[in-house]
Protein backbone atom coordinates (compact mmCIF):
# COMPACT_ATOMS: atom_id res chain seq x y z
CA UNK A 1 0.00 0.00 0.00
CA UNK A 2 1.82 3.36 -1.45
CA UNK A 3 0.41 6.12 -2.56
CA UNK A 4 0.00 6.79 -6.62
CA UNK A 5 2.09 9.57 -8.11
CA UNK A 6 0.13 9.86 -11.81
CA UNK A 7 2.66 12.52 -12.79
CA UNK A 8 5.66 10.95 -11.93
CA UNK A 9 3.96 7.60 -13.73
CA UNK A 10 3.11 9.34 -17.03
CA UNK A 11 6.38 10.43 -16.89
CA UNK A 12 7.76 7.12 -17.24
CA UNK A 13 6.51 6.92 -20.80
CA UNK A 14 5.99 8.67 -24.21
CA UNK A 15 4.37 6.36 -26.61
CA UNK A 16 0.35 6.79 -27.50
CA UNK A 17 -2.44 5.28 -27.18
CA UNK A 18 -0.77 2.84 -24.87
CA UNK A 19 -2.32 2.73 -21.61
CA UNK A 20 -0.28 1.41 -18.67
CA UNK A 21 -1.87 0.25 -15.47
CA UNK A 22 -0.51 1.80 -11.95
CA UNK A 23 -2.79 0.07 -9.63
CA UNK A 24 -5.77 -2.49 -9.65
CA UNK A 25 -9.44 -2.25 -7.72
CA UNK A 26 -11.98 -4.53 -7.32
CA UNK A 27 -11.10 -6.39 -10.41
CA UNK A 28 -10.91 -3.21 -12.58
CA UNK A 29 -7.24 -1.69 -13.88
CA UNK A 30 -6.62 1.86 -13.33
CA UNK A 31 -4.12 3.22 -15.84
CA UNK A 32 -3.16 6.24 -17.47
CA UNK A 33 -2.40 7.25 -21.01
CA UNK A 34 -1.22 9.93 -23.35
CA UNK A 35 -2.75 10.20 -26.21
CA UNK A 36 -2.17 12.43 -29.37
CA UNK A 37 -4.36 12.12 -32.91
CA UNK A 38 -7.07 10.33 -33.52
CA UNK A 39 -7.58 6.77 -31.97
CA UNK A 40 -10.11 4.85 -34.01
CA UNK A 41 -13.81 4.22 -34.01
CA UNK A 42 -14.55 1.28 -31.64
CA UNK A 43 -17.24 0.55 -29.23
CA UNK A 44 -16.79 -2.20 -25.96
CA UNK A 45 -20.24 -4.60 -26.20
CA UNK A 46 -19.81 -5.46 -22.42
CA UNK A 47 -18.34 -2.56 -20.62
CA UNK A 48 -18.43 1.25 -20.55
CA UNK A 49 -15.91 3.32 -21.35
CA UNK A 50 -14.33 5.77 -18.59
CA UNK A 51 -12.31 9.12 -19.08
CA UNK A 52 -10.93 11.59 -17.03
CA UNK A 53 -8.70 13.98 -18.53
CA UNK A 54 -5.59 14.97 -16.61
CA UNK A 55 -3.71 17.33 -19.14
CA UNK A 56 -4.90 18.83 -22.51
CA UNK A 57 -7.80 19.07 -24.20
CA UNK A 58 -9.81 15.42 -25.43
CA UNK A 59 -12.31 15.20 -27.78
CA UNK A 60 -14.90 12.00 -27.61
CA UNK A 61 -16.43 11.78 -30.62
CA UNK A 62 -19.29 9.81 -31.28
CA UNK A 63 -21.75 9.24 -34.53
CA UNK A 64 -23.63 12.17 -33.65
CA UNK A 65 -21.58 14.57 -31.07
CA UNK A 66 -18.34 15.25 -30.00
CA UNK A 67 -17.61 15.64 -25.96
CA UNK A 68 -15.02 17.65 -25.31
CA UNK A 69 -12.89 17.66 -22.15
CA UNK A 70 -10.78 19.75 -20.09
CA UNK A 71 -8.84 18.89 -16.80
CA UNK A 72 -10.59 17.56 -14.13
CA UNK A 73 -13.26 16.50 -16.65
CA UNK A 74 -14.87 12.85 -17.04
CA UNK A 75 -16.95 11.15 -19.21
CA UNK A 76 -18.51 7.55 -19.28
CA UNK A 77 -19.06 5.96 -23.10
CA UNK A 78 -21.90 3.83 -22.35
CA UNK A 79 -21.18 0.10 -23.56
CA UNK A 80 -21.95 -0.33 -27.13
CA UNK A 81 -21.60 2.80 -28.19
CA UNK A 82 -18.80 3.57 -31.28
CA UNK A 83 -16.81 6.24 -30.21
CA UNK A 84 -13.08 7.39 -30.51
CA UNK A 85 -11.15 9.98 -28.28
CA UNK A 86 -9.18 12.52 -30.99
CA UNK A 87 -6.45 14.75 -28.91
CA UNK A 88 -5.17 17.91 -31.29
CA UNK A 89 -2.22 17.60 -29.12
CA UNK A 90 -0.98 15.44 -26.03
CA UNK A 91 -3.22 14.79 -23.75
CA UNK A 92 -3.16 13.00 -20.82
CA UNK A 93 -5.75 10.57 -19.18
CA UNK A 94 -6.89 8.33 -16.29
CA UNK A 95 -8.87 5.17 -17.35
CA UNK A 96 -11.08 2.64 -15.47
CA UNK A 97 -12.00 -0.32 -17.00
CA UNK A 98 -12.57 -4.08 -15.61
CA UNK A 99 -8.97 -5.74 -16.05
CA UNK A 100 -8.44 -7.37 -19.43
CA UNK A 101 -10.60 -5.26 -20.71
CA UNK A 102 -8.96 -4.64 -25.13
CA UNK A 103 -8.80 -0.77 -25.62
CA UNK A 104 -9.84 -1.14 -29.38
CA UNK A 105 -12.90 -3.47 -27.91
CA UNK A 106 -11.37 -6.21 -29.80
CA UNK A 107 -8.47 -8.65 -28.52
CA UNK A 108 -7.03 -9.29 -31.85
CA UNK A 109 -6.29 -6.09 -32.22
CA UNK A 110 -6.04 -4.12 -28.98
CA UNK A 111 -2.64 -2.70 -27.30
CA UNK A 112 -1.07 -5.19 -25.11
CA UNK A 113 -1.18 -4.32 -21.06
CA UNK A 114 2.06 -2.48 -19.32
CA UNK A 115 2.44 -1.46 -15.91
CA UNK A 116 3.47 1.42 -15.09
Amino acid sequence: MQKINLGEKLATFSDYFSPRTVTTYNGHDVMVAKLNGAFIWHKHDDTDDFFLVLKGVLDIELRDRTVTLSPGEMFVVPKGVEHRPVAREEVHILLIEPTGTPNTGDAQTAAPRKIA
